[in-house]
C-alpha cells in the first residue's frame, strides 16, 4: 500500500507539465554539453554554445507543441512533417548566424560551423520530432490513466447500485415471513427477528467494502437458513456442506444471496404439502470456489393473486460478477422440470 501511494505522488509529480518539459530540457542540455566536449575540451565555451542551441531548439519545440501539433498532426500528417521541415528551414539559419556571430575571431570554428549547416539543421528536425513523440506518449498515458479512473469509478457506483437493490430485497422477503407469523401469533418470530438482526449486522456494518472473508459469508448462509428452517414445514430437506480448506479466502459480498432468494421463494415456498428440498454445497480448492445449489419444484404453482416483484436478483448476480470477476467465472444454470440448480465457478486470487 506505501509503494503504491509512493508510485501515484511520483507519477502525480512527473505528469505536471513544468517538471517533465524541466527535466526534458535538462537531459538534452546535457546531452548535448557531453557531445560538444569530446570535441572541445574548453567547458564553459561548449555550455556557452549549446545553450543558444537549446534556445532555438526551445522556439522550434514549443512552436510544434502549440500550433502545429494541435493544428495539423492529426488533421493531415504529410502537411505537418511539411510545415515542421519548412520551420526548420527558417530557424536553423538564424541560429547558424548568431553562433558564427559568437564565433568571431576564431576563424576556424566559424569555417567549421558552415560546414556543419546540415547536421545543423537535421538535429534541429529531430528534436522536433523527438517533441512530437513526447507528446504523444504523454497524451496516451493520460488518456489512459482518466479512462482507468473513470472505469473504476462507473464500476463503484455500478455495485453500489446492485448491492442496493440486493439489501432491500432481502429485507422486503423476510419482513414479509416474519408479518405471516405474527399474525399467527408464532413462537418462531422472536427467534426470527434475532436472526434478522443479526443478517442485517452484517450486511450494514460488514459489507461495505469490495472482498470480504469467505467465512463471514459462510456464517451468513448458516444464518440465512436458520431462518428459513424456522418458517418452513417440518418436512422441509434443507442442507448446506461445505468442503475444501476455508480460511482467509475473499469473496464479494452478498454474491450468494440471489441463489438463496431464488431457491425458496422460487422453489421450496411453492411445496404447500412439504416434502421440497433445497442442498448447498460450497468447495474450496486452493483459490478455486464452487458454490453448488439446488432446489425441488412443486409440480403445480399455486395462483398469483398480485404481480411478481421479483426478477432483478440473478441479473444482478450476473452483472457482479461481470465487473468483479471478468474472465475469472463460469455461471451454469440447470432448469429442469422438477429441480433448478445453479454451479457457480470462482477464481478467487
Amino acid at each position: 500500500m506505501k509503494a503504491q501511494r509512493l508510485i501515484d505522488r511520483l507519477y502525480n509529480l512527473l505528469t505536471l507539465r513544468p517538471v517533465y518539459h524541466a527535466l526534458f530540457w535538462l537531459t538534452l542540455f546535457g546531452l548535448l554539453v557531453w557531445l560538444g566536449y569530446g570535441q572541445s575540451h574548453n567547458l564553459w565555451f561548449v555550455m556557452g554554445n549549446e545553450l543558444v542551441s537549446l534556445f532555438f531548439f526551445g522556439v522550434l519545440v514549443y512552436f510544434n507543441l502549440f500550433y502545429l501539433i494541435p493544428n495539423y498532426l492529426a488533421r493531415n500528417v504529410l502537411l505537418y512533417l511539411g510545415l515542421v521541415l519548412a520551420a526548420c528551414t527558417v530557424v536553423t539559419p538564424i541560429k547558424v548566424l548568431v553562433l558564427y556571430l559568437k564565433f568571431s575571431g576564431m576563424p576556424q570554428v566559424q569555417n567549421n560551423l558552415v560546414e556543419v549547416q546540415e547536421s545543423l539543421y537535421i538535429g534541429s528536425f529531430m528534436v522536433v520530432l523527438l517533441s512530437t513523440v513526447l507528446r504523444v506518449i504523454t497524451d496516451w498515458w493520460r488518456y489512459q490513466r482518466e479512462k482507468q479512473t473513470l472505469q473504476t469509478q462507473t464500476i463503484q457506483s455500478e455495485l453500489r447500485f446492485l448491492k442496493s437493490q440486493i439489501n432491500p430485497h432481502f429485507l422486503f422477503n423476510t419482513l414479509n415471513n416474519l408479518y405471516a407469523l405474527t399474525l399467527k401469533k408464532s413462537e418462531k418470530a422472536p427467534e426470527i427477528v434475532l436472526k434478522l438482526s443479526e443478517i442485517m449486522r452484517y450486511m450494514l456494518y460488514e459489507c461495505n467494502e469490495k472482498q470480504v472473508l469467505l467465512t463471514k459469508e459462510i456464517q451468513y448462509i448458516h444464518n440465512y437458513l436458520d431462518l428459513e428452517r424456522l418458517r418452513q414445514p417440518a418436512g422441509a430437506d434443507i442442507q448446506f456442506v461445505t468442503e475444501g480448506h476455508i480460511s482467509d479466502q475473499l469473496v464479494a459480498p452478498l454474491l450468494f444471496v440471489p441463489f438463496l432468494e431464488n431457491s425458496f421463494k422460487h422453489g421450496l415456498n411453492h411445496h404447500v404439502q412439504g416434502g421440497g428440498f433445497v442442498h448447498i454445497r460450497l468447495s474450496v480448492h486452493e483459490d478455486d470456489l464452487e458454490f453448488f445449489i439446488e432446489n425441488s419444484k412443486a409440480e403445480r404453482l399455486p395462483r398469483q393473486e398480485h404481480p411478481r416483484s421479483g426478477g432483478i436478483g440473478l441479473v444482478n448476480v450476473r452483472q457482479r460478477l461481470r465487473i468483479l470477476y471478468p474472465d475469472k467465472h463460469t455461471l451454469t444454470v440447470e432448469d429442469e422440470p422438477h429441480r433448478y440448480a445453479a454451479i457457480l465457478l470462482l477464481q478467487l486470487n
